[in-house]
């Protein structure tokens, strides 16, 4: 049952916009089952950081190897685990009607806001990306956070359209790093979106898009790493140029030079992440693959550089 009643759109928003957002990846058994009790035990352990939002069976949560029913499994796990205040967002995507469903889904398990993915597959025009959002949107009392990525990319005349037609569209997340598209989108529309920076490994964006507009972002390595996302998200807020840089070359690039090696590896690599943190989640289902030895034991040299005390202390939670 949902832990507290839905608020107001737009209360859900300003919540989300106000902090760092968790991702977290969803636990598998070896035999690829959800694993509730161990999924349940991390949103637990990420909550105590106090981050602004947890999207739940997001990107980083697998939602493409997820079915309709996991999704809900997971959300109504995600609302039933995490304190009031807490936003819980759900996924939406693939074809329209399914996504509809999915966002009628969220909001019975008693989720505070949908993110809709974009459709599966196709490519489209901006008018059928428009309808395609427009009816998620009509289909549910929550929030929906849209996200911009791959062949649902939103032009500025249609967000704003968008805005004006659908009072609880709340939120545009970024997934495509065009710096002069989000220039234009946030000079039509100010501040009637929440905007979310939403490229993997978003925080190698967080600086100049905080001057754009985007105060809030989606941290994967928030799963394995919580104190040192929440270190670097506040030296983003503060403008500390010198600390962003700093935390930049001392891990966060590295730990892009590591995703990089494969396609897939922007959720495998979490994973691995918590593998190497003594907080494992499982493997990742087909088609991702998992990282080879090697690549484990550079993140693993990569995560001990960062914060020596990561495994030690998760260990002994």
């Amino acid at each position: 049952m949902p832990h507290h009643a839905p608020p107001e759109p737009e209360e859900t928003a300003a919540a989300l916009g106000s902090g760092l957002l968790s991702f977290p990846v969803t636990h598998l058994s070896e035999d690829g089952a959800f694993d509730e009790s161990a999924y349940r035990a991390h949103l637990a352990h990420l909550a105590s950081y106090a981050p602004a939002g947890l999207f739940a069976a997001g990107g980083t949560g697998e939602f493409f190897s997820l079915t309709p029913d996991e999704v809900e499994r997971v959300v109504s796990a995600a609302v039933a685990e995490t304190p009031a205040g807490l936003p819980v967002v759900a996924p939406a995507g693939y074809g329209t009607a399914t996504a509809v469903d999915l966002a009628r889904r969220a909001e019975r398990a008693g989720a505070d806001a949908v993110l809709l993915f974009p459709p599966y597959l196709t490519e489209s025009t901006q008018e059928g990306l428009a309808a395609h959002v427009r009816a998620v949107c009509e289909a549910t009392r929550l929030g929906v956070v849209v996200y911009s990525r791959a062949n649902a990319v939103l032009e500025p005349a249609a967000v704003e359209r968008l805005a004006q037609e659908c009072p609880n569209l709340v939120g545009l997340k970024d997934g495509v790093g065009d710096v002069e598209l989000m220039t234009r989108i946030y000079a039509r529309l100010g501040d009637r979106l929440t905007y979310v920076g939403g490229l993997p490994t978003a925080e190698v964006f967080a600086l100049p898009y905080l001057r754009m507009g985007l105060t809030t972002y989606s941290s994967a390595f928030f799963n394995f790493l919580p104190r040192y996302a929440m270190d670097f998200y506040a030296a983003v807020r503060a403008e500390d140029t010198a600390e962003v840089y700093r935390r930049l070359n001392e891990f966060v690039l590295p730990l892009c030079d590591i995703r990089r090696r494969r396609s897939g590896y922007a959720v495998s690599l979490i994973k691995a992440g918590m593998r190497v943190v003594g907080r494992p989640a499982g493997p990742v289902r087909p088609p991702l693959t998992e990282l080879d030895d090697a690549e484990l034991a550079a993140l693993a040299d990569l995560v001990a550089r960062a914060e020596p005390a990561a495994v030690a202390e998760s260990r002994h939670d």
